[in-house]
This record gives C-alpha cells, structure tokens and sequence, in this order.
C-alpha cells in the first residue's frame, strides 16, 4: 500500500513544481530524501532508564528502531566521557518517511500547543530543513502514562533541492505549515 503523501507527490506535486520551476525533466525537481530524528537524552549520563524509554519512545514513533548515539569526547562539565550512551537517532527513508511526514503534518503538529506555525527560515542554505519539538507526546502513539518524563526532539527534513527557496516551495507543497513571513 502507498502511502497517502506519497501518491500525492507523484500525482499532483510533480507537475506543479515541474510547472513552477520550469524544468521538463522529473528527476531534476526537488524530492525527499531522508528524515532524521534524533533524541538527545542528557539525563542518560545518571539514570539509564531514560534513555531505554527514549529509545521505546522513538521506535514507537517512527516505526523502525533506533540507533543509540555515543558521545564523541569528554566533557567534564557535563559529566561525560567518551564512548557514553547520551541519545538515539533513527534515519527514515521510502515509504516510512512519507508515512511520518503525514502523521508530523497532519497529527503532531496541530497538536502542539500555541502553535502558530513552522519558522520558514530554519533552512541550512543546502534545502535541508530543522525543526524542534519541546515534547514527544504530541504524538498519538504515544501512551503518556507509560512514559516518566518529557523528552524532546529534532527532526532534520533532507531533500535534493539545491536552494532553500526550492525546499521551502516543496515542503509547502507537501503540506507544511509554515508562518507568514
């Protein structure tokens, strides 16, 4: 089965960027690439049952299971050394990733509260696009009594755009609610 978002893209999205953009080639229009979520568990370092929920968390949401990151260096001030479990990341692609956007789009972000819309502007120059949300429970998957605290969330949208101005007119045609600028 397609997913909805999907089957949108190649329906509808297509052309009208193919129109927009002026190109007749299929291949040389922007499309997703990846989605990253990554879970950053600071807490991790004394108490390791936050991370294991973190991990719980993440692979409820995002369908596949997530990788645990380690830390990179020590750092005495924040009391962590090197090769420590500190978060987990998942990288989502083909079908999953469609299927999250649409629940990110449609489900957990009208569900966030005093929302007013997405920052056009967080773009890294590459149309690559970033945004944060404060807690995983806008997600309806999630159970919150099973969970002891909130935990937060990057999700790092990849497309082959070559421009943030490409990115930003695919990811509104995909449904993103972005501010008015």
């Amino acid at each position: 089965m397609t997913p909805r978002l999907l089957e949108r893209y190649q329906r509808e999205i297509v052309p009208e960027l193919a129109k927009r953009l002026g190109r007749t080639n299929p291949l040389s229009l922007p499309r997703l690439e990846k989605i990253v979520i990554n879970m950053g568990v600071g807490r991790a370092t004394q108490e390791k049952k936050y991370l294991e929920e973190a991990v719980d968390a993440l692979s409820l949401i995002s369908g596949q299971k997530p990788v645990v990151t380690r830390a990179r260096k020590s750092v005495a001030g924040f009391r962590v050394r090197k090769g420590m479990a500190i978060g987990c990341r998942v990288t989502l692609r083909r079908r999953r990733m469609y299927e999250f956007l649409d629940r990110l789009i449609s489900l957990a972000l009208p569900r966030v509260r005093d929302f007013r819309g997405l920052n056009p502007r967080a773009f890294d120059g590459r149309g690559n696009y970033s945004l944060g949300l404060s807690e995983q429970y806008v997600f309806p998957e999630l159970n919150p009594d099973r969970y002891t605290r909130a935990q937060g969330m990057n999700v790092t949208i990849v497309t082959t755009a070559k421009t943030d101005d490409e990115a930003r007119l695919l990811l509104r045609m995909l449904g993103m609610p972005f501010r008015a600028e």
